[in-house]
């Protein structure tokens, strides 16, 4: 059932995220064995301990994340959800409290506050891999309501079974807990990533910049037709070397330079338009005192129709660290390598 396909799914998100959040190693312990104790099962010994953690630190987003998690595992689904709920409240840019939120409520067959707390969340994200996969299975849930509905109002109409049987099969025993085998372009990639957000990494990394954006004059590159790269190591240190800069000019603030890292192919994951996600990206940048954006684990793959960058991204601002997954796709345009696609979580 459904049910099973969404507790398995938030499961891997929930330690995913618990595993590679961005902390500070103050407090790299603390984190590290109540999760421990989480994949331990050991739930009872880790709600203790993140109490007292959060006894002296009430705010902080990644503890109480895992204490939505210890909550789920417990079988508290109520109090998992006023957890996901608050932590949304404090930190309304992550996107995971929203998709934790709604495989909780999805679990509990509330199909349409599922889909609306995913859809928040790939507003907050829109490269968040993993609510749009969780969005579609939800979708799927409802209309294998509506496909009922519908048998049961006219059990005649002979065109509703067969789309009824593919949902059925969708969420058969034997695909349970299966991820697609064909995913779409990440550009995020569930995130979130995100997490990201990762608990924030990828929601609030992932954001938008100017309505009329001031065009670098680097960005003219953009609108240039694609060149079919060499295939070779000198190719591979340029992708390298057009992601540190991508990520360096995130960190400095750098609009300008950043915005010119994307292409002009490049499309936003949701149906912003070019300039109405610049002019996002240039509120959610803008609005930070402080941002670093620190890459780990780089690997690059060129072909001889790109190139894929992917990477553990670090993303610190104010108070908020976070870690996530984050793939890079990227083109040759002219003599540079411009990001096309991007996806948290992957």
């Amino acid at each position: 059932m459904m049910h099973a396909r969404y507790t398995l799914l938030i499961v891997l998100r929930l330690l995913t995220l618990a595993a590679f959040c961005a902390i500070s190693s103050a407090y790299a312990d603390d984190y590290s064995e109540v999760n421990q104790l989480l994949r331990a099962s050991k739930l009872n010994e880790a709600m203790v301990k993140a109490d007292v953690y959060l006894a002296a630190k009430p705010r902080d987003p990644q503890m109480r994340f895992l204490k939505g998690v210890i909550q789920r595992n417990l079988g508290k689904s109520a109090e998992a959800i006023i957890t996901f709920t608050k932590l949304i409240e404090d930190y309304p840019e992550l996107p995971e409290p929203y998709n934790n939120l709604a495989v909780l409520y999805a679990g509990q067959s509330q199909y349409d506050k599922a889909r609306a707390a995913l859809e928040m969340a790939i507003r907050t994200n829109p490269s968040y891999a993993t609510a749009h996969e969780n969005l579609g299975d939800v979708y799927a849930r409802l209309a294998s309501q509506a496909y009922n509905k519908a048998l049961q109002l006219d059990s005649s109409n002979a065109a509703v079974p067969p789309k009824l049987a593919l949902i059925q099969e969708l969420f058969s025993p034997g695909n349970k807990g299966q991820r697609p085998t064909a995913k779409p372009p990440v550009a995020a990639p569930a995130p979130v990533a995100a997490p990201v957000a990762s608990a924030a990494s990828a929601a609030s990394a992932t954001t938008a910049a100017s309505a009329t954006p001031t065009k670098p004059a680097s960005s003219a590159s953009s609108s240039a037709t694609p060149v079919k790269p060499a295939v070779n190591d000198s190719a591979v240190k340029d992708v390298e070397a057009a992601v540190r800069a991508w990520a360096k000019a995130w960190s400095a603030k750098d609009l300008p330079v950043y915005l010119s890292a994307y292409g002009k192919q490049f499309t936003p994951a949701t149906k912003q338009s070019r300039s109405a996600w610049e002019e996002e990206r240039r509120q959610r940048i803008g609005g930070k005192s402080h941002i670093s954006v620190k890459l780990e684990n780089l690997t690059v793959t060129v072909s001889t129709t790109g190139a894929i960058a992917k990477f553990r991204q670090d993303y610190r601002a104010d108070k908020l660290a976070v870690s996530s997954r984050k793939t890079l796709d990227l083109q040759k345009i002219d003599d540079r390598w411009l990001i096309v696609r991007e996806s948290t979580g992957s």
